[in-house]
């Protein structure tokens, strides 16, 4: 089952970011006993909703949104599992499920540091499972997270802390209001037109980052007053 759901994912550029079966009483929403996170690494999905977006309404609200809920509820049909979204309502755990399940931890933007792409990846749904033969067949594929090492910790001058010209991110976490106001000034051009400027000042995963259009795009949605969470971009 596996196999074939990352088979059916690799045709619109998402891969199956790891997954887990629930312990016995563990509270999991909906009943599930087990869940595949989905996402991707670097670019990938790039083209496929770049394609896809272009046979949409031109006032489409939230079309990567809905994009990814179009292609992880077709594997979710598919394979009788309950599709959820990092967007829906109540908020689910999306963070707590990806370092339980792949190990990572929160760089200080806050994404999730990868030991291969860095910054560029996200996680853009993940399929439930309440079938006890597919929640055991997940748990005995899980593999439990060997800790890789986190580059943040042995990076040299954090210059993820030192490009923004208005210090949105620091110790103290994420400055909402003073990013959105700059990346809505003339100032902020920089940043519409080329992505976070801390986000691109991270020295891993540079093979995989994001093109300028897709950069452009997550901007122009942040600007357009979405709190985009790290996991969505």
């Amino acid at each position: 089952m596996i196999a074939e759901i990352s088979s059916q994912l690799a045709g619109d550029g998402l891969i199956l970011r790891g997954g887990f079966a629930f312990a016995p009483g563990e509270e999991a929403f909906a009943g599930a006993r087990a869940v595949l996170l989905v996402g991707h690494g670097g670019p990938t999905i790039w083209p496929h909703f770049e394609a896809w977006q272009e046979r949409q309404p031109l006032d489409l609200a939230d079309p990567l949104d809905t994009w990814s809920r179009e292609k992880i509820g077709e594997v979710a049909t598919r394979f009788g599992a309950h599709a959820v979204s990092p967007s829906d309502r109540p908020y689910l755990p999306f963070q707590q499920w990806a370092m339980r399940a792949e190990g990572l931890k929160p760089s200080p933007l806050g994404i999730l540091m990868h030991p291969t792409f860095g910054l560029w990846h996200a996680y853009r749904g993940a399929l439930l499972f309440t079938d006890p033969d597919a929640a055991r067949e997940i748990g005995q594929a899980a593999r439990p997270p060997h800790a890789p090492i986190h580059l943040c910790d042995g990076c040299d001058g954090k210059p993820c802390l030192k490009s923004c010209p208005v210090d949105a991110y620091s110790n103290d976490g994420f400055a909402y209001e003073a990013c959105l106001a700059h990346v809505r000034s003339p100032r902020g051009a920089a940043c519409r037109q080329h992505g976070c400027l801390d986000r691109n000042a991270c020295p891993y995963g540079a093979a995989y980052r994001y093109p300028a259009a897709q950069q452009v795009f997550h901007m122009a949605a942040f600007v357009g007053g979405a709190r985009n969470s790290s996991l969505r971009r």
